[in-house]
């Protein structure tokens, strides 16, 4: 990896403002939705986008606008805090793994090749399913599948930083333990991790929405984007409009995560395989 000073780039400026629109979204839902979510008008359902339902009903007469603002809360919360989570418990073992011995560092290898051999959306749904389909197993579901990866991410950023120059000289005047790690470990390691962040945020956003489509995430009538479009599925020709609103929103937040990612890559100058 090669770093220098950072720049903000085209890349990060447009991840950055789709980001910042779906989040404020979210947050001003209240403020913003013209309608109460949970609300059932079966006098009005399935009826067509116009001035009142900006993105029609739902087959049970509910906002769809409404209902999309306030889902935004779900699974941008969910994404946000699984990859926090992964990320803590991937750091923790992963400098841990990068710091251990030649004897140690072989077998914990073997274990984590192990756990990446099961495909990680398979593993969350395994998981998610065993603590139960709620908001909190999701998130503990999505992390969980994806600490071996950021173990074994961290682990070789860790090895690769022991290797320079900076690196080096700090342990051959004696520094050891916590100061090792934040003074010259962190600074090594910080930009790819932040980059590596944003792309398994996206990633984290499309499992959270597939394991929501598949029944294993928020419960309706909670309005979350993979259970909207569950829900459209049996009205896909009658009422695509059904399908479109969640549709879009993943799709931008994916893509929004993806611009970010790349724009730090290019930002920081990150070169290691690995991350994309």
């Amino acid at each position: 990896m090669k770093t220098g000073k950072f720049h903000w780039n085209a890349l990060m400026i447009s991840g950055s403002l789709i980001l910042v629109i779906l989040f404020l979204a979210g947050l001003l839902a209240p403020l913003l939705a013209p309608h109460d979510p949970l609300q059932v008008d079966l006098v009005k359902r399935l009826k067509l986008p116009d001035k009142a339902f900006l993105l029609g009903t739902d087959h049970l007469g509910r906002c769809v606008f409404s209902r999309l603002l306030y889902g935004a809360r779900l699974s941008l919360s969910a994404s946000l805090c699984a990859t926090a989570l992964s990320l803590l418990l991937g750091l923790t073992a992963g400098i841990g793994f990068g710091l251990a011995g030649p004897l140690l560092n072989t077998p914990l290898r073997g274990i984590i090749d192990v756990a990446l051999a099961f495909p990680s959306l398979l593993l969350a749904l395994v998981i998610t399913g065993t603590i139960g389909p709620s908001h909190t197993g999701l998130i503990l579901g999505i992390a969980l599948a994806g600490c071996a990866w950021w173990m074994r991410f961290i682990r070789d950023q860790v090895l690769h930083a022991m290797t320079r120059e900076f690196v080096l000289a700090g342990r051959v005047v004696g520094v050891r333990g916590p100061r090792l790690v934040y003074g010259y470990l962190f600074p090594q390691i910080l930009p790819p991790v932040l980059t590596a962040a944003s792309f398994k945020t996206g990633w984290s956003i499309m499992a959270i929405s597939a394991l929501g489509y598949l029944g294993m995430g928020v419960q309706p009538p909670s309005p979350e984007w993979g259970v909207m479009l569950q829900e459209s599925r049996l009205y896909m020709v009658r009422a695509p409009w059904l399908l479109l609103g969640p549709g879009a929103a993943v799709t931008l937040t994916v893509l929004g995560f993806n611009l970010l990612a790349e724009g730090l890559r290019d930002a920081f100058q990150v070169k290691e395989a690995g991350i994309f």
